[in-house]
């Protein structure tokens, strides 16, 4: 049989991100026997203990925030050069994967994978060319392409996008599924009335997410709806700003910020509607997991359309009216409704994981072979 092939997974840290949950569903149902994975990481992650319980390694230099640019390149320089029994890297940085994939192609590392998970780089104007800058590596660096959706390949791989493949954020459809026993259990935890109406977000803290306009959306909706409560699942830079916004519209008893969470797929049970006003996003997993769970999803029209997974649960909507969003809350007939959604629509868009695990399975095993 012998031993499997190790793949090194490139990326800042393994906390419950989009790109980190989907290399995490694709690693607990991949046939470790064939694949194992790697992780070069750059800071502790919340995933690391499960990531070595299930036999992976974890390799750590220090980020470019923490050494600046000509430490971080040496860093990688040298880490490749000491790991060079690596013959797969599949980088997950989006533009500075640019960087990552020219180290390894210099350490001769034969596989070098582009991962796209994004549309728009994060960051100001000095940040943003900088990662053009690494960017610019990846044309030159990768032996091959791989997206979430076919506006991020377009983003990232521009006049290569045609030659990437997409790969499709799927799910563990069955731990979603609808629990009416589920939903009552926590809606008690989260102390909100039977005929309550639960607006659900779940996503990092940064100006992406577009915070300020969901709290603005619910402050209007709650003037009309006083049975409302908004969760907002998730931490990051942004999170004590939102806090103060919401203790300056007098909304602390409607509105709670539970954190980093493990138990997305009991917390979406209990919601009534879920909320995604983004900016720009690659092909958030999170909504799928929402439809997943039969939630009907209001969110922003500069998402891609290939969210959407046909069983009429998703309406793309303007970040520039929030009167339309407080409408179409009002309108979800979120009290009558029966959420059980046909299991084979995750299977027929391409979102059941253990098709993507199958799929990238042989995508490796191809590679070495």
């Amino acid at each position: 049989m012998g031993s499997p092939i190790r793949v090194l997974h490139v990326v800042v840290n393994m906390n419950r991100g989009g790109a980190e949950t989907l290399i995490m569903n694709l690693y607990r149902n991949i046939d470790r026997s064939k694949v194992q994975f790697d992780f070069l990481t750059c800071k502790e992650g919340v995933f690391d203990q499960e990531i070595l319980d299930l036999g992976g390694k974890i390799h750590r230099i220090p980020y470019i925030t923490d050494g600046g640019h000509f430490h971080y390149i040496k860093s990688l320089k040298q880490f490749f050069k000491a790991n060079d029994q690596y013959k797969i890297v599949h980088s997950h940085m989006d533009k500075m994967s640019g960087f990552v994939l020219k180290a390894a192609k210099k350490a001769g590392i034969s596989v070098r994978i582009a991962h796209s998970h994004n549309t728009q780089s994060e960051g100001g104007f000095a940040a943003k060319l900088y990662k053009e800058y690494a960017g610019s590596n990846i044309e030159k660096a990768a032996t091959h392409y791989l997206a979430c959706s076919n506006s991020a390949a377009k983003w990232l791989y521009k006049n290569k996008a045609n030659l990437s493949k997409l790969l499709k954020n799927g799910i563990d459809a069955e731990k979603f599924s609808f629990s009416k026993k589920i939903r009552d259990k926590v809606r008690e935890e989260l102390g909100v009335e039977e005929d309550s109406l639960v607006l659900g977000h779940v996503g990092r803290f940064n100006h992406q997410k577009n915070h300020r306009f969901l709290i603005e959306i619910f402050n209007e909706l709650y003037k009309v709806e006083p049975k409302a409560y908004l969760v907002l699942v998730g931490d990051g830079t942004l999170r004590s700003d939102i806090e103060e916004k919401v203790k300056e519209l007098g909304l602390e008893e409607k509105v709670t910020f539970l954190g980093v969470r493990s138990d997305i797929n009991s917390l979406l049970q209990a919601f009534d509607v879920f909320v995604f006003p983004s900016l720009h996003e690659g092909l958030p997993v999170t909504l799928i997991e929402a439809q997943g769970s039969g939630l009907p999803c209001l969110i922003s029209e500069n998402i891609t359309d290939e969210v959407d997974m046909k069983v009429d649960l998703v309406k793309f909507l303007p970040i520039n009216n929030k009167n339309i969003w407080v409408e179409e809350i009002r309108e979800i007939p979120t009290r009558a409704r029966n959420r059980k959604i046909p299991y084979q629509a995750l299977y027929q868009q391409g979102y059941d994981v253990k098709n993507t695990a199958h799929f990238m399975s042989d995508f490796y095993l191809e590679m070495v072979r």
